[in-house]
């Protein structure tokens, strides 16, 4: 029998990404996607535009503990804002 250790095993986080007007056309997601590996469910999104606001995705991320750290450091290096988002069914943790 295979043993699977604490960094095999998928996890969820979900996070609010905050977009700025200068990433409006770029890939971000796809980009998250490719660098980290991540399976990626958008729960919500607004994006505008015609406006001079942020823009926002609520995403699940999926996948292992050091896929979901090379993914949110990845985001970071964008000096993107992301915010942690409580998982309602509060059996997973959450960035």
């Amino acid at each position: 029998m295979q043993s699977v250790s604490r960094y095999d095993r998928h996890i969820r986080v979900r996070i609010h990404l905050q977009i700025p007007m200068i990433y409006r056309h770029q890939p971000v997601i796809s980009d998250l996607i490719s660098v980290s590996g991540l399976a990626v469910n958008i729960t919500a999104a607004m994006l505008g535009s015609n406006t001079d606001d942020c823009g926002y995705f609520d995403l699940e991320l999926r996948g292992t503990p050091q896929q979901i750290s090379h993914g949110l450091a990845h985001l970071k290096s964008l000096d993107l804002k992301v915010i942690g988002k409580p998982n309602s069914d509060g059996d997973e943790w959450h960035y």
